[in-house]
C-alpha cells in the first residue's frame, strides 16, 4: 500500500512545482510526463 501512496504524493509535489515554475506548452508536457510516469510506476507492476 505504501508503495502506491508514495509515488502519488511525489507526483502531487512535482505537479505543484511544475504548475508554479513552468509556463505554456512546457508546463503541459511536464504535467503529462509526471502523470504518465506515476501511472506506470503505480500500475505497471500489476499487469
Amino acid at each position: 500500500m505504501i508503495e502506491q501512496i508514495m509515488p502519488i504524493l511525489l507526483a502531487v509535489v512535482l505537479i505543484a512545482i511544475a504548475w508554479k515554475v513552468l509556463k505554456g506548452i512546457v508546463k503541459t508536457v511536464a504535467l503529462v510526463v509526471i502523470l504518465a510516469a506515476v501511472a506506470i510506476w503505480v500500475f505497471g507492476g500489476m499487469a
